[in-house]
């Protein structure tokens, strides 16, 4: 199982406590005696506790469809637990007692407490954790989650992003390929129209579901308490909502974070970001994201996926959040990092070829699909040059393709020279996508070069767009003041009335704006007091993330401001 990554990091991903450091543990634990067979915790089980070895022994082992895969044995000084544990949620993994003796159960509360409080064995612990759920992830078993469909389906592509990026373990049946997918839709009586199907734990069929209704079978979310009053709600999980999680979470602020898709926002779809401070090798954006989700929770943030804001009221305290799964959350304060998406292009068909030919992010799920074509990447910004060099280290031809007459305005210079020093990319500036063919699947593309050019047909079958931002404020509904792209105007962007004595309200046009205070709205508030924006979202924002950290992390220091008031 996954021998190269288990073995290579082994001692990390198992570490021995030492005496002292169990004995430190004891308080926040309770000892329990084991006997053989005992199962401790059960796949799909949540809130499970963390076991901590005293004598005897414990197995961990992965169920599947083809029975057990064992994990690893845990004697004494070992511990259990990866990071479903720290979070709450169902875990993967079935603990049965092997040799009876004594463990210290840990529940997931006091862990949290462990992770806040003891910075040695909260190294220790989160190392492990996410380990472990790399190792899980690696053996490509995925426990009981089977996804069946064809990766030459949109849909299948959406799942498989949606768990890919959400560090879900499944497995992915191929109908066009994998024997076994035939056979797995005999057994559950499915048809090929039933595509994609969802098999998780076991026995629950999900046909063609969307990404809530796979988060709510996996158990992905807690159960939250929708009647509490919040001291911030962050829609958004992107670079910046985590970042403001974090912050608030760890300063004592009670957070709820709401989150479409999955951690990260566009960054989190990034193979690979090479200029953010203090990862001089560069990290993938996937891997970034986790990791603040991990940070976010372990200083108590709670995380909902696969939930969208559909309605932001603002006209009273506190401000109430109606989501797309029936809920109404309220809180004292909102931070608005619901991001940007990318442009479409003006193309009567391109709806038809989402997922099978045309995409918006370039991760390995997305290079795996393009095998060794030749690929289109269409767009100017720093995505569109990350996903090109990503892309082409495979060895395939990348066509990188922008309207203007240049990078220079729009693109890092450390991703302009990489391109131009790499011979399989190539530029086409002044030049833009007019049509897209093929039956059921992308299969040629035409593009035009200069107002005059020749239309140039080419056999290409995979079209990455990354072009320009729209903003993603339809769900705020007129609630804040936006300028004329939709993106939210937050403090100088503001137009104040000048409230002086002498001054004329009739000539100040900027009041429309609707401040309602004698202050001056803070650096990023929005027109009602106590409603943030942060990110992509917010209009002048750098379109950065370590802009986007820095603001979410600002954000937090206003929001104290004003809950003082």
């Amino acid at each position: 199982m996954a021998t190269t990554l288990f073995e290579s990091r082994r001692e990390q991903m198992f570490p021995k406590l030492t005496a002292e450091q169990i004995a430190r543990l004891t308080p926040h634990g309770r000892k329990i005696r084991t006997t053989v067979g005992q199962v401790l915790s059960e796949s799909g089980q949540g809130h499970r506790d963390m076991h901590v070895v005293l004598s005897g022994s414990l197995q961990t082992t992965l169920p599947g469809p083809q029975g057990e895969t064992p994990i690893t044995i845990a004697v004494p000084g070992d511990f259990t637990g990866e990071m479903s544990t720290l979070r709450g949620l169902g875990g993967f993994t079935r603990i049965r007692v092997v040799e009876a003796g004594e463990i210290l159960a840990i529940s997931e509360s006091q862990l949290r407490t462990v992770v806040q409080t003891d910075s040695e064995i909260m190294e220790i612990f989160m190392r492990a954790f996410i380990l472990r759920r790399m190792g899980l992830i690696a053996t490509e078993q995925g426990g009981d989650v089977i996804l069946v469909g064809s990766t030459n389906s949109s849909g299948t592509l959406r799942l498989v992003q949606f768990l890919t990026r959400n560090t879900y373990p499944f497995v992915l049946k191929d109908i066009d390929t994998d024997e076994d997918a035939r056979a797995c839709l005999a057994r559950f009586n499915l048809r090929s129209g039933d595509l994609p199907v969802v098999v998780c734990r076991g026995e629950i069929v999900l046909k063609n579901p969307s990404n809530a209704e796979v988060a709510a079978c996996l158990g992905m979310n807690p159960q939250f308490d929708a009647s509490k009053v919040r001291d911030v709600v962050v829609i958004g999980a992107g670079p910046s909502g985590l970042a403001a999680a974090v912050y608030a979470a760890s300063e004592g602020l009670d957070v709820l974070v709401i989150e479409t898709v999955a951690p990260g926002g566009q960054a989190g779809s990034s193979s690979r970001i090479e200029n953010y401070l203090g990862f001089p090798t560069g990290i993938s954006g996937l891997a970034l994201a986790g990791r603040a989700l991990v940070q976010a929770q372990k200083f108590g943030a709670e995380v909902a996926i696969a939930t969208s804001a559909l309605r932001l009221s603002c006209d009273q305290l506190p401000f109430r959040i109606e989501l797309s799964d029936g809920q109404t959350v309220r809180s004292r304060t909102v931070i608005i990092a619901s991001g940007a998406e990318y442009r479409k292009l003006a193309l009567d068909n391109l709806a038809d070829y989402m997922g099978v030919g045309v995409y918006y992010a370039a991760t390995a799920v997305e290079r795996k699909l393009c095998g060794e074509d030749d690929v289109i990447v269409v767009g100017g910004g720093n995505s569109a040059g990350q996903a090109s060099v990503y892309l082409s280290a495979s060895g395939r031809k990348v066509h990188l393709i922008v309207r203007a007459g240049g990078l220079a305005a729009s693109m890092s210079r450390y991703l302009i020279r990489r391109i131009e020093e790499t011979p399989d990319i190539t530029l086409h500036v002044n030049t833009e996508i007019t049509a897209l063919e093929g039956k059921g699947r992308l299969e040629r593309v035409t593009w035009r070069t200069g107002p005059d050019g020749k239309p140039e047909v080419h056999d290409i079958r995979h079209v990455f767009l990354m072009t320009g931002a729209i903003p993603n404020t339809e769900w705020l509904q007129g609630c804040v003041a936006l300028d004329e792209k939709g993106f939210v105007r937050t403090g100088p962007d503001l137009h104040v009335a000048d409230s002086s004595p002498g001054a004329d309200a009739e000539e100040d046009s900027g009041a429309a704006d609707g401040w309602p205070l004698a202050r001056p709205p803070l650096h990023l508030e929005t027109t009602i007091p106590g409603i943030f924006a942060v990110g992509d979202v917010r209009c002048g924002s750098a379109k950065r993330v370590a802009a986007a950290v820095g603001e979410g992390s600002v954000c937090v220091q206003l929001i104290h401001r004003l809950l003082s008031e």
